[in-house]
């Protein structure tokens, strides 16, 4: 039985917390044991505000520990520690968890910046605990479909692609963190870099990178080289005014198929023949990037799908988009 404790109780917070509860009552060796959170005020309320995930309805904290004090939490018995803190402070209980002897699987980007995620990665190598980063697409099946197309070869190679997501300004965050680039990095940081990790797992690493970004970094427009040819294209908006809700869209062009991903369904469009939608079981990339990395407990073997490593080179190249658009959207090679 993996005991779990859960740091931060936010929407994604909640989100993971009724995961555990899903998977428990699957039957799966798991169970969530402790919660901490330094506003006490949240283990009162049921309130669950979002706009970029489905949240579904009020959290169970029954025969779960709550805790506003990190010592009294680091007390418990845990095998594993999940983080969904704002991003500012993933180094900070990444590597007090770490150095708990603790695994650890941290909400993405994996830091504010890449010094503090190469910190937390020196943590993982020192104490030879797994430390995941939580790029949910890399688990989300429509995606999944994608980089096994696009891997397969079936369709042939890719010509162009282009990734979008986008929504209202998150003023529904603890705090407005969300809203203060010095905290969150704004949505090339915190909402675009999942189309980054995306475009590095499936492509790999870009030669160079363009950007242009607003003022605030709430709208980002980016392209990405490659040696081959291929044009790919990233953009996001976390600032559209009305209520247009959340949107992640991708559409790829192969040589003999056209992807298109557009309101949570993905649709095949091969040349010459009949489209066709993909079908899954129903399970998303948060449930099922939390039972991946507690099956790498059982197991005792490293995170493959979303090694920390990658993490770390998605956040660099977002931070090499940020300096093309300092440099009116120039080529900026990526950091090592």
């Amino acid at each position: 039985m993996i005991k779990v404790g859960l740091v931060g109780l936010g929407s994604m917070g909640r989100v993971h917390l009724d995961i555990y509860r899903k998977l428990e009552e699957e039957g799966f060796p798991i169970r969530l044991v402790a919660v901490l959170d330094t506003d006490g005020r949240k283990f009162e309320t049921t309130e669950r505000e979002s706009n970029l995930v489905d949240v579904g309805g009020a959290s169970d904290l029954s025969n779960v520990n709550a805790y506003t004090d990190a010592e009294l939490f680091f007390q418990e018995q845990l095998d594993m520690v999940d983080i969904t803190l704002p991003t500012y402070l993933h180094e900070e209980y990444t590597v007090r968890s770490l150095n708990k002897g603790l695994p650890v699987l941290c909400e993405k980007p994996i830091a504010l910046d890449s010094g503090s995620g190469a910190v937390m990665l020196e943590a993982a190598e020192k104490t030879g605990k797994n430390l995941m980063i939580g790029h949910c697409l890399r688990f989300w099946p429509e995606y999944e479909q994608l980089k096994s197309i696009v891997d397969g070869g079936k369709y042939g190679k890719v010509k162009t692609a282009t990734f979008y997501r986008g929504g209202g300004a998150p003023e529904w965050s603890y705090e407005n963190w969300m809203l203060q680039v010095e905290k969150s990095g704004g949505a090339l940081v915190d909402l675009h870099i999942h189309d980054v990790d995306m475009i590095n797992w499936l492509f790999g690493k870009p030669e160079a990178v363009s950007a242009l970004c607003s003022e605030h970094y709430d709208i980002v427009s980016a392209h990405f080289r490659y040696s081959d040819g291929k044009i790919i294209h990233a953009q996001a908006d976390l600032s559209l005014p009305g209520e247009v809700g959340f949107e992640m869209t991708f559409k790829v062009h192969l040589e003999q198929a056209t992807l298109v991903y557009r309101d949570f369904r993905l649709t095949v469009y091969p040349a010459g023949g009949p489209s066709w939608v993909y079908e899954h079981d129903g399970n998303l990339g948060h449930y099922r990037e939390i039972k991946y990395f507690a099956e790498r407990l059982l197991s005792g073997g490293a995170v493959e799908t979303s090694p920390p490593e990658q993490s770390l080179l998605a956040l660099r190249i977002v931070e090499a988009e940020r300096v093309s658009s300092g440099q009116g959207g120039q080529f900026v090679t990526i950091g090592q």
